[in-house]
């Protein structure tokens, strides 16, 4: 049998497909791993492992929920997409093999912790801020000093 050509059988009915005319149907569910291509720019693609994490049953335009890790040279990102039947520049397929996938799982994670460091540093700084200005304009706002260490305790 030629390799375009399968037999195949469907309750004790044997059929012979034509892959060359066959149309594969995918099926997913809330948790299979996939690879996303994301569009970048112009013409250019990108690979990225994903997770569908929910489906919205919308009446008008179901949605397929992706989370996807976006891998660039700067870093690393969680990413989300949202996969309609008018979404342009995503496509997914199934990912049957993980080790097809190259993520190196330690230095991820180190800069994701670097991005939650930043991010705390953020934190503090615009508290300081917020304690500064309270501190030093409370001529200026005409507050009751317990609006005052309200405000500066929030």
């Amino acid at each position: 049998m030629e390799d375009t050509k399968r037999i195949i059988e469907i309750n004790g009915v044997k059929i012979e497909v034509d892959l060359r005319e066959a149309k594969q149907i995918n099926s997913y569910k809330i948790g299979d791993s996939i690879k996303v291509l994301i569009k970048k720019y112009g013409d250019d693609y990108q690979s990225c492992p994903g997770v569908i994490v929910g489906f919205d049953d919308f009446k008008d335009l179901p949605t397929i929920i992706i989370s996807y890790l976006l891998v660039e040279y700067n870093g690393s990102q969680v990413k989300f997409a949202y996969l309609t039947e008018k979404t342009k520049d995503i496509q997914i397929c199934p990912l049957y093999r993980t080790e097809d996938v190259m993520i190196d799982k330690t230095r991820t994670i180190e800069i994701l912790d670097k991005e939650i460091a930043t991010k705390a540093l953020e934190l503090e700084d615009a508290k300081s801020k917020k304690k500064y200005f309270l501190e030093n304009f409370k001529k200026f706002l005409d507050i009751s000093p317990e609006t005052f260490s309200h405000l500066l305790n929030s």
